[in-house]
């Protein structure tokens, strides 16, 4: 069979793959447009194989949420460059990994390849993705969150590179969309380390205890007044870590709990910051 410019096209159009690519695969198989595709899925698995040592720190955050708010996912998927991270195929990867880790529910990573999205499984999926980036490409890890007395908010910063789930008790699926979503930026843009202060690590309140006396102290401040010196700018450190106390990224005259409770007395409801998670692409893990 001749591999016409037309044929050739009409793979492409099919798999995102490169003329070249598509043009041997062609050749390989005869003309056959089926066992062309399955060349193509094929070279792509042998391509993950071939660059499996190459760093993969570029990438995406991705968040699903279930349509009754009550389970969410965050997941990271990594490759080699921003050029491909970018790319729209690998966007739609990385939301269908976090598809079906919302549908099916996986106990670990080395489940993923194997569910089921859009009648492929993960591991077809990334095999066709593989074929057109040419890449090292992996999912890197997952978290769900379940929710029994309340609503999920997801949320994605920075060119995806940041993402946030958060558990807000008392919300309903509305309450999501605005008041969760609001707590979810405030967790991406902010940073914090806990809910609230009695979370924070005690060692870690002492810690900065002392640098707060000996800055004090190195300052020439007066013994009778160095204790309440530290104390004060333990203050300011719990305004930077716990989430409830530092200020509002939209108001800069209340903190996210006058938002918050602002918000339930509006809806009638109490809310609460049950939990959060926070993916920062490439951050080291425990």
């Amino acid at each position: 069979m001749e591999i016409t410019p037309e044929i050739i096209k009409k793979l492409r159009d099919r798999t995102g793959a490169g003329m070249m690519d598509c043009k041997r695969a062609l050749e390989a198989t005869g003309g056959d447009m089926d066992k062309a595709i399955e060349y193509l899925r094929k070279k792509g698995a042998a391509v993950s194989q071939k660059r499996a040592d190459r760093a993969a720190k570029e990438g995406v955050i991705a968040t699903r949420v279930s349509a009754d708010a009550r389970t969410g996912v965050i997941v990271e998927v990594n490759c080699e460059t921003d050029f491909v991270g970018r790319s729209a195929d690998f966007v739609a990867f990385a939301h269908a990994v976090a598809e079906a880790i919302e549908k099916h529910q996986p106990a670990g990573l080395e489940q993923v390849p194997a569910l089921e999205s859009g009648g492929k499984t993960i591991a077809q999926h990334l095999n066709d993705l593989l074929a057109k980036v040419g890449e090292n490409v992996g999912i890197r890890r997952f978290e769900i969150v379940r929710s029994a007395d309340g609503a999920i908010s997801g949320y994605t910063h920075l060119g995806n590179k940041i993402g946030v789930l958060v558990e807000l008790t008392g919300a309903a699926v509305a309450d999501a969309a605005t008041t969760g979503r609001d707590v979810a930026m405030q967790v991406a843009a902010m940073n914090p380390a806990v809910i609230q202060r009695e979370q924070v690590d005690k060692a870690a309140v002492a810690s900065e205890l002392e640098v707060y006396k000996t800055q004090a102290k190195n300052e020439g401040k007066p013994d009778t007044i160095v204790e309440r010196i530290a104390q004060g700018r333990l203050e300011k450190y719990y305004q930077e870590v716990v989430l409830l106390e530092q200020t509002f990224i939209k108001d800069g005259g209340k903190s996210l709990r006058d938002y918050l409770q602002e918000s339930a007395a509006k809806a009638g409801k109490k809310f609460a910051v049950a939990r959060f998670v926070r993916y920062y692409l490439g951050e080291e893990t425990k």
